[in-house]
């Protein structure tokens, strides 16, 4: 599956919109009990620990998107946008959202 935040691929040309798609992650309370009992590890104003969990929600986030464009019958996602929301003090969420298309 190709995946790009640009509205093309490059080399490709697309010829077949499949529609909007999106993929979603969301972290429960373990996720923040576990980030600020590591709050020692920031360093240089960087958490690793943070950073670690905000890249699992956001792998997480397009595995689903990806599922979604193939379950459509697509070989690729354009316009991918991610957006990362803190909901309370207690969840964090990633969603993916793009266009499904097929290139050739």
């Amino acid at each position: 599956m190709i995946t790009s935040t640009t509205g093309s691929v490059e080399g490709k040309r697309i010829t077949q919109y499949h529609g909007i798609v999106a993929g979603d992650a969301v972290m429960g309370a373990n996720f923040v009990r576990d980030f600020f009992a590591r709050v020692t590890d920031v360093v240089g104003g960087r958490s690793g620990a943070y950073q670690k969990e905000l890249r699992k929600a956001r792998s997480l986030a397009l595995e689903d998107l990806m599922e979604e464009a193939a379950e459509l019958g697509a070989n690729a996602v354009v316009g991918i946008n991610l957006d990362t929301e803190v909901m309370g003090e207690s969840m964090l969420m990633v969603v993916a959202t793009g266009t499904a298309v097929t290139v050739e």
